[in-house]
């Protein structure tokens, strides 16, 4: 007669055939292992729940925060603040020659990312999108070096329905190219789909302070962008 047994069961029978390697382990409750996880989380989001604060935002939780802890918040982003503004060396937009390419890209892209687009003169929508926001980055992002030329100017015969086209460059090296924006949002392209790619390329950490704050003008310029305002640099 063949007795069934249930390997689940707590019983003392199934103890010993487990010893024996007869019947596997019962397979361990995974609860205690989601709560663990969970108040690890909880833990963790308290533990950073000022890391998006800015100085003054710190300053106001002065009455709700140990003085202490806000003053090792204060510093950090001071820290940040300074470091930022040492490095900061373009904060404009530089048009390019195709004489001055290779030092003013390839060599430049030895200390910092180097973004340049490739442009086109005339109605391509895209691109005067892509150079309005390129101006935009590069008062925000200054220790980025924004570049553009226009693409027949840069590659004799570049055909205007691959512009804009984006190139990165990094120690020398081409680390991303896109063509035309319809990676990003392609004529909606914001400033947010701009710094994502910021992002994912480790341009910016994924904690920059200037990814936090966004002033009203700016967003107000991402939303509507009058393409009539655009000045042609390359006539």
């Amino acid at each position: 007669m063949q007795v069934e047994v249930n390997p689940n069961e707590d019983t003392e029978w199934n103890d010993i055939l487990r010893q024996h390697g007869i019947i596997p382990e019962k397979p361990k409750d995974p609860e205690p292992l989601i709560q663990e996880a969970l108040i690890e989380a909880a833990q963790r989001a308290h533990d950073n729940r000022l890391e998006d604060k800015d100085v003054d935002e710190l300053d106001a939780l002065e009455d709700e925060e140990d003085e202490e802890f806000l003053q090792q918040y204060r510093q950090k982003r001071l820290a940040e603040l300074n470091t930022l503004q040492h490095t900061s060396l373009f904060n404009q937009v530089y048009p390019l020659q195709k004489v001055d390419y290779a030092r003013e890209v390839t060599d430049a892209s030895n200390s910092a990312f180097v973004f340049v687009n490739l442009t086109a003169q005339g109605a391509n929508v895209e691109s005067r999108v892509l150079t309005e926001l390129w101006r935009q980055m590069a008062a925000k992002f200054g220790d980025i070096k924004f570049c553009e030329i226009r693409a027949d100017m840069c590659i004799e015969g570049y055909p205007e329905k691959n512009t804009p086209t984006i190139l990165v460059y990094k120690d020398t090296e081409i680390k991303r190219q896109l063509i035309t924006l319809r990676e990003l949002n392609g004529p909606r392209t914001k400033i947010e789909d701009l710094e994502k790619l910021l992002i994912d390329l480790g341009a910016v950490k994924e904690s920059d302070v200037r990814l936090k704050k966004r002033s009203d003008s700016m967003e107000a310029g991402d939303d509507e962008l009058n393409v009539e305002d655009y000045d042609d640099d390359w006539d």
